[in-house]
């Protein structure tokens, strides 16, 4: 893929705009929209529909903070998601402990709102330490680390998600 960011003239930044995102994205999207070549030849709808696979497959990787922030690193050279590198905090360790033993014991609604509600605290904390870390301090190593407690924190978030529709009503 070429770079993501600049095919939407965004700043490389783990800090983004979500609206800036979507308005660009909207912009260069309607410029290669396959439709628009609806009646040129065979070699030029196949390059709109190229481009066009090409800016869905940027956009969804800038939307979210995980695939963004991943982006960003591996752009550095760094792949965060390498199972040889399991480095993450001792304190994360038990956080995730705590959180699986509550998502395994929430058997009321209310458990598991409460639980949604501090998981998606952790995920804005994260989130707002890794735009501090890759956009300022340029400290990849602790970025790495931080993405991949998002990365664990997102999946929770979607377990609990899960938990909702088990419920008995």
């Amino acid at each position: 893929m070429s770079d993501a960011f600049a095919l939407f003239a965004l700043v490389p930044r783990f800090a983004l705009d979500r609206a800036a995102l979507d308005a660009a994205f909207r912009a260069v999207q309607a410029e290669v929209h396959p439709d628009k070549f609806a009646h040129a030849d065979a070699a030029t709808q196949r390059q709109a529909v190229e481009r066009a696979t090409l800016v869905n497959a940027a956009y969804q990787t800038l939307k979210t903070p995980v695939t963004r922030g991943a982006y960003l690193l591996r752009q550095a050279g760094i792949e965060p998601f390498d199972p040889a590198n399991t480095r993450i905090s001792p304190a994360f360790l038990l956080q995730q402990i705590e959180w699986r033993e509550q998502l395994e014991a929430a058997t009321q609604v209310a458990a598991l709102e409460a639980l949604e509600k501090r998981i998606a605290e952790a995920a804005r904390d994260h989130e707002h330490r890794l735009a501090v870390l890759i956009d300022q301090e340029g400290d990849l190593v602790m970025a790495t680390e931080t993405l991949r407690e998002l990365r664990f924190i997102e999946k929770l978030g979607e377990e609990i998600q899960s938990a909702f529709e088990t419920l008995d009503p």
